[in-house]
């Protein structure tokens, strides 16, 4: 049973990969080339507006179904996993707003900061949050007893 978990888990982590491996055949995302150029001073690249905030959505709801399979694997607390997805979209509904607003000023708020804000949109950080907390408080439960 501990194996078939393992095995489970370590599908999951290869989803959250796969989604980051097939991000530009997958997703329409046109900042992907601009990130990636070591140039701060690139052309801002043209785009539209539905298809990316659809992508972006599609993208935070196919990371949430293998983060939550982790943390529901790895701890066996439904609670906790509701708790963890809870946490996941309030961090989403934050982040993305932030971000889009990164977009409409063309990023003139701060080449950095619009990049770490498209990382919390695009990537379950913080599920590498959520998980440490978890097993702490996994921890803390097991001393009280």
């Amino acid at each position: 049973m501990k194996l078939l978990r393992l095995v489970l888990i370590g599908i999951a982590v290869l989803g959250l990969i796969a989604v980051r491996v097939v991000e530009s055949q997958v997703f329409y995302d046109p900042f992907i080339t601009f990130f990636k150029s070591a140039n701060r001073h690139a052309v801002f690249p043209p785009f539209n507006w539905s298809p990316l905030i659809f992508n972006y959505i599609f993208r935070f709801f196919l990371n949430l179904i293998f983060s939550l399979a982790i943390v529901q694997l790895l701890f066996r607390n439904k609670r906790w996993t509701l708790q963890a997805g809870v946490l996941l979209l309030l961090v989403f509904i934050i982040t993305l707003p932030i971000y889009l607003y990164c977009i409409y000023m063309e990023f003139e708020v701060g080449y950095l900061f619009s990049f770490y804000m498209r990382r919390f949109v695009i990537q379950p950080l913080t599920l590498l949050l959520i998980i440490p907390t978890f097993y702490y408080r996994q921890h803390l439960s097991v001393q009280d007893r």
